[in-house]
């Protein structure tokens, strides 16, 4: 973003030197204590734009929110840079290499095609635990990346080299929203135009979720689809309504014994049952000052599981602890101090803003607990977990009912908190010490998201502990987390083949839906790392684990969780231990310093060479300037699909193994690939041949039209064929035929999955009707042109009885198209008979409109590029390089 001359400007001195920064006071006055904190930053964004009319209407609507705490005012939002990982920066560079081609074809010149904003991609969402439990994992894990992904892994080093604006982290450098948080936030930026030093408050949109983790600093960013973000990088700014902010105000302090994760996990119960829906989150009151940055961090990382678009917490000494810890420098942490408290982002507890709503919690009455068995906001005292999980199978052989089959220490949701690692490795030492080991059934893994990890246990003398205990680091990224689990350990998954065990996962993750974790397990329960260990210890699920025997020491005592919990103060003084500044630089130097990263070579070549023969990457289909078809009045559509509640992008879009009787598998197998390795979903979104056969194929999805077909078929009307729903959709293409698709409740939960959405364009599907939608998959929906539709008041996908021939339609004008549209919905019925209602376009913003009538944001895009490279006079596209932000 440029400064315009008419930025009102103060100028900032220190050991910093000169800088100039937002007048935010100026601009405010008094205003500006009644605003949330995320609101300021908001403001600031807002004060920069350089279009006179949008800047003004967006100051005008932020400083209005106070006296209602609601606005339907839309403003843009322009972040100071963008976070990608593998799997979602993959799909969209194939969208950036083929629209280069695209461009090209069309007699313009791909090399001007470059982000406008400055992108940075971790490479964290394909390692997967195929070893565990040695000291040699990590290593084997690597290498066994680095064979399967090669090809992927050289397309990224091609973008690196012939993109400008474009950064990646390598394999083995951690999971990117810790390496948001250790190396790439500055909280402050200096952004130099001009020759003239600003200082800026450190933004960013993420093309993951969890992106909001970064919040713990206070640093203000989100979650957004890689549709939406590959908008962004090309100059397309952000465009949300004054977002609504529930205040959550904390008091006390957290009770000995009760972790970061026990205080995310009650959050996130409390405001599921409020029904957010994209609203922001801000944290307020005295309980703040009592939890560290990184505690912070683990309660905003789960914004999405609570129903928000972000959780912020604002900047205060905690801030500069973490900074200091971290290894930044002086000059740094003195410029943050000095930008925050003079535009008023340092938090005041004196000041009482405005909020929507606001909830209380009371951290000191907090306890341990979990969350599950197939959502993250059911959480549990440890008590209620036997009943939740429900009557089991009984035990076989040596295996008890309900066996723990995967203990994983997982996620950057609580692997980045030094305190949550160091409880585990303290908890480890106990059970090490009284001859305690995890059942063997159990697969134990330890996969956290930095790479100083190893340097910071082992100085705390914590590591060794682990590795005894199985929980030796097994990998750098997601992990189990995302469902990278690799296989159950022989005896388990024989139990389940050959008896129909029903195993329970255990995973210090954000994420427990049936499938998500491992295809194989439907059971799965999120706990800090220190009762991961306990469970796997105990081998089982069904107990309490705060108060049921762990198990025997050789002698025969039994031990219990309070036998191995550590103490606040041991915490305190492992941390103290385990934390070395230097840690950070040195770590991530040596793993960005990979031998076979270095040795991969790729293409140096303005265009992408595609290999017609690749299993990896292919063009795209839906990559081209075409105009969208859009009906002139009415759209009469086929039902695809009619789905129930909770469908997530999990459902929609797989990211785990490809099952070997698949018909992916197959493409993939016709196409010379090994049918003993054909590797994860997640690392094939560059292929679109393989994700369309991928679509809605999750045992769990129920599609209402075809009950009894097997997972991903569907009905074809003309016809009445049961079919794989990807075949079913190329049939209704081929005939002329729309498609829409019904669905329930919270329709796209879960995560940001450009590939929902591609996947539904890919289909043919023109509008998606839900009862109502996740933010970020309604995002999507838009950006590849599909028409996200709340359906009327008291239908329900699930009770309307659709039928293979009945039909949709939908009576809507695309060019008299508005934000929040009332459309006239009909249900046709193939028996006859008709039924009416109103639904609502859920178009929140004009740029939404824009997006459906251009057909989607690649098309958008492409017509801006051929437009500006046909003037002889217009500017290049803007480049990441227009003005240097320094860190």
């Amino acid at each position: 973003m440029l400064f315009p001359p008419t930025t009102p400007s103060m100028t900032l001195s220190g050991p910093f030197g000169a800088r100039r920064a937002v007048d935010l006071r100026g601009v405010a006055g008094d205003r500006l204590s009644r605003m949330p904190w995320c609101h300021r930053v908001l403001l600031e964004n807002v004060l920069r734009q350089d279009d006179p009319d949008v800047r003004s209407s967006g100051v005008e609507a932020l400083l209005a929110w106070p006296e209602t705490g609601r606005s339907e005012a839309e403003i843009p939002f322009t972040p100071l840079r963008i976070l990608m990982h593998d799997t979602t920066c993959g799909p969209a560079l194939t969208d950036i290499a083929a629209m280069r081609d695209a461009l090209a074809e069309a007699g313009g010149d791909p090399t001007r095609l470059n982000p406008a904003v400055p992108v940075v991609t971790s490479t964290d969402h394909s390692v997967a635990v195929d070893v565990s439990g040695t000291p040699d994992a990590l290593a084997l894990n690597m290498a066994r990346e680095m064979a399967r992904n090669g090809e992927r892994y050289r397309f990224m080093k091609w973008a690196a080299d012939a993109v400008r604006g474009f950064r990646v982290f390598p394999p083995g450098t951690g999971i990117m929203h810790t390496i948001n948080l250790e190396r790439l936030a500055s909280v402050v930026a200096t952004v130099v135009q001009d020759g003239e030093a600003w200082s800026v408050p450190d933004t960013l949109v993420g093309t993951d979720s969890h992106t909001p983790m970064v919040n713990g600093i206070g640093v203000l960013g989100w979650g957004v689809g890689g549709i939406e973000a590959e908008g962004v990088m090309f100059g397309v700014p952000v465009s949300l309504r004054v977002p609504d902010v529930v205040g959550v105000r904390l008091t006390g302090a957290l009770p000995d014994g009760v972790l970061a994760t026990d205080l995310a996990l009650v959050v996130t119960e409390r405001l599921r049952r409020l029904g957010l829906s994209g609203e922001f989150v801000e944290f307020c009151g005295p309980g703040i000052s009592t939890l560290t940055a990184g505690q912070r961090a683990v309660v905003a990382n789960m914004a999405p599981e609570y129903g928000a678009t972000t959780g912020c917490f604002p900047i205060d000494e905690q801030t500069l602890a973490y900074l200091r810890a971290t290894g930044r420098s002086p000059t740094q942490l003195a410029l943050v101090q000095a930008h925050s408290l003079a535009q008023g982002l340092w938090y005041d507890p004196a000041e009482e803003p405005r909020f929507s709503s606001i909830t209380e919690v009371d951290l000191s009455a907090l306890r341990p607990s979990v969350a599950g068995p197939r959502r993250p906001q059911d959480r549990l005292d440890t008590a209620a977990v036997p009943a939740a999980l429900g009557e089991a199978a009984p035990g076989t052989g040596t295996l008890p009912a309900q066996p723990v089959a995967l203990a994983a220490i997982t996620s950057c949701t609580n692997t980045t908190d030094l305190g949550l690692l160091v409880s585990a490795g303290l908890v480890a030492r106990k059970a090490r010490q009284l001859g305690l080991r995890p059942a063997p059934w159990v697969k134990t893994s330890l996969t956290p998201g930095s790479p100083a990890t190893a340097r910071r246990l082992e100085r705390a003398g914590l590591l060794a502990d682990l590795e005894a205990l199985g929980f030796a680091i097994a990998g750098h990224g997601c992990a189990t987390c995302i469902g990278n689990s690799g296989p159950l350990l022989p005896v388990m998954a024989e139990a389940v083949e050959r008896d129909g065990a029903k195993p329970v996962a255990v995973l210090s993750g954000n994420r427990n839906f049936p499938g998500r974790v491992h295809a194989q397990i439907d059971s799965a329960l999120l706990a800090s790392p220190p009762l991961v260990i306990a469970y796997a210890l105990a081998g089982h699920a069904g107990l309490d684990v705060a108060r049921d025997p762990l198990g025997r020491r050789p002698d025969g005592q039994m031990i219990h969780l309070s036998d191995l919990w550590p103490r606040a103060a041991e915490i305190e003084a492992a941390i103290i231990a385990a934390t070395d500044p230097a840690d950070v630089a040195v770590s991530y130097a040596e793993a960005e310093a990979s031998g076979p990263w270095s040795a991969l070579q790729a293409p140096a070549t303005a265009r992408f060479p595609w290999d017609p023969a690749s299993t990896y990457l292919r063009r795209p289909p839906f990559v081209s300037f075409g105009t969208p078809e859009l009906p002139p009045s009415t759209l009469a559509a086929h039902p695809l699909l009619v789905l129930g509640d909770d469908i997530t992008t999990d459902h929609i879009s797989p990211a785990g193994a490809i099952p070997a009787g698949s018909d992916a598998a197959a493409w993939l197998i016709e196409n010379g690939e090994d049918p003993r390795d054909l590797n994860v979903y997640a690392s094939r979104r560059g292929n679109w041949e393989v994700m369309l056969r991928g679509l809605f194929t999750n045992r769990s999805v129920m599609n209402h039209l075809a009950p009894g077909a097997p997972a991903g078929h569907t009905v074809f009307a003309p016809t009445g064929e049961v079919l794989p729903t990807w075949r079913s959709a190329t049939r209704y293409a081929e005939a002329g035929l729309p498609v829409v698709l019904l669905a329930g409740e919270r329709y796209g939960t879960g995560s940001s999955r450009d590939w929902a959405a591609k996947g539904a364009h890919l289909l043919g599907v023109r509008a998606v009707l839900a009862s109502s939608f996740e933010r970020i998959h309604r995002s999507n929906l838009i950006g590849m042109g599909v028409l996200p539709v709340r359906m009327p008041e008291g239908w329900r996908s699930t009770d309307l009885g659709v039928r293979p021939g009945d039909t949709i339609e939908i009576d809507f004008d695309p060019a008299a198209l508005s934000p929040r549209a009332i459309l006239k919905v009909r249900l046709r019925r193939a028996s006859s008979g008709v039924e009416e209602g109103l639904a609502t376009a859920l178009l929140d913003t004009a740029r939404d409109v824009s997006l459906i009538r251009a057909g989607g944001i690649i098309p958008m895009i492409l017509h801006r590029a051929l437009e500006a490279d046909a003037s002889a006079a217009a500017p290049e596209i803007p480049r990441a390089d227009k003005h240097r932000v320094e860190r």
